[in-house]
C-alpha cells in the first residue's frame, strides 16, 4: 500500500513539474478584477513601480471612469510635487486599460482580485478566472480575511485536479496602497512554492515588502489589529474612556500614526465588523467576540470615512 501511495504521489509530483515547466519565467502583464479604492491603487502602483501593462476589470462603467480619474487625480498630484516627471505620470497612464469584460484576462500572466469581502462572489470570480486566464498565470486575491484554501478550491470541482487551484494565492495589500509598504502574502493548503515564490517577487517588483503568513484566520494583520480596534470600541462602549482619550493615549503612548478609532474609520466599520466576525467563528475564541457598539454603528450606516460618518464626522 505504502508503495501504492508513493507512485501516485511521485505520478503527481511529475504532473505538477510538467505544468510548472510552463509558467511564466516573468510578470510581463497584469489583470485586476475590482476598481475600488484597493484595486485601483494595486493597479496604479503596479503600473508607476512595476512598469506592466495592467487591465482593470469591473462589472460597473461608473466605477471605472470613476477610478481612472482618481488615478489620474493622484498622478497629476506627484507631477505637482515634482515626485514624477510629467513623462512618468503619462507613461503609468498608458499602461491602465479599464474593461468591464473579466474575459479579456485571456493573456495575463498574473491577476489580483479586489473586490469585497463577500466569499460567494470570490469563489465565482475564482471559478471563471481558472477557465479563462493562462495555463501559467497566478491567481491572487486581496482578501482580508478568507480562508486562501477555500478559495482556491473554487477554482475546480475535481480536489485532485491542481492545475489552477496550486496557482492561487493571497496578495494582501494595505490600504492605501500607494502609500503603505506592507504586502501579506498568503499561502493556502494547494499553493505551489512556485506562486508563493512568484508573488513575492512581483510584490518586490512593485516597491512593496512582503511578509509570509500561513493560511490561518486574519493571517497576521488583521490577527493582530482587529483585536486592538475592537478593543478599543469595547472600551468606548463601557465607558472606561471617550472617543479622544483612546486615541490620544495610543498616539501619544505608543507614537501610531492614528488611534485606533479613527482607523477603524478609515478601514471601514463594516470591514472590520465582518473581519471579526470571521476570527471570531472560525477560532472558536471568545476573544474575538465583535464589539455590540460595533455592530450597531454598522446597523446605523455609520461605515466612517467612506460614510461620511463613523466615531468621526466627516
Amino acid at each position: 500500500m505504502a508503495s501504492s501511495i508513493g507512485r501516485r504521489f511521485a505520478s503527481r509530483t511529475a504532473r505538477q513539474l510538467r505544468f510548472y515547466s510552463t509558467a511564466s519565467p516573468g510578470v510581463r502583464s497584469l489583470g485586476v478584477v475590482g476598481a475600488g479604492q484597493m484595486g485601483l491603487g494595486i493597479a496604479l502602483v503596479a503600473a508607476q513601480k512595476a512598469n506592466v501593462p495592467v487591465t482593470l476589470v469591473d462589472a460597473s462603467q461608473a466605477a471605472l471612469d470613476k477610478g481612472i480619474s482618481f488615478a489620474e487625480k493622484l498622478l497629476a498630484k506627484d507631477v505637482s510635487k515634482q515626485r514624477i516627471t510629467q513623462d512618468q505620470a503619462d507613461s503609468a497612464r498608458s499602461l491602465l486599460r479599464p474593461t468591464t469584460s473579466i474575459s479579456e484576462l485571456g493573456g495575463v500572466d498574473f491577476v489580483i482580485e479586489a473586490i469585497p469581502e463577500i466569499p460567494h462572489l470570490k469563489f465565482k470570480i475564482f471559478g471563471d478566472l481558472a477557465q479563462i486566464c493562462p495555463p501559467h498565470a497566478i491567481l491572487a486575491t486581496n482578501t482580508s480575511s478568507i480562508s486562501i484554501t477555500k478559495i482556491a478550491a473554487a477554482t475546480t470541482k475535481d480536489p485532485k485536479d491542481m492545475s489552477a487551484s496550486s496557482r492561487v494565492v493571497s496578495t494582501h495589500f494595505m490600504n492605501p496602497v500607494p502609500v503603505q509598504k506592507g504586502v501579506e502574502i498568503i499561502s493556502g493548503l494547494q499553493t505551489s512554492k512556485q506562486t508563493l515564490d512568484t508573488a513575492v517577487e512581483f510584490c518586490k517588483q512593485m516597491g512593496k515588502i512582503p511578509s509570509v503568513s500561513a493560511d490561518a484566520p486574519g493571517f497576521l494583520a488583521n490577527r493582530i489589529l482587529m483585536p486592538y480596534i475592537n478593543e478599543a470600541v469595547i472600551c468606548l462602549e463601557t465607558g472606561v474612556g471617550d472617543r479622544d482619550a483612546i486615541d490620544a493615549i495610543m498616539k501619544n503612548g505608543t507614537n501610531v500614526p492614528m488611534g485606533p478609532l479613527q482607523l477603524a474609520d478609515f478601514i471601514g466599520l463594516d470591514t472590520c465588523l465582518a473581519i471579526m466576525k470571521v476570527l471570531h467563528t472560525e477560532t472558536g475564541d471568545s476573544k474575538y467576540r465583535p464589539s455590540v457598539l460595533l455592530g450597531k454603528m454598522v446597523d446605523a450606516g455609520w461605515l466612517g470615512k467612506k460614510s461620511g460618518k463613523g466615531f468621526y464626522d466627516y
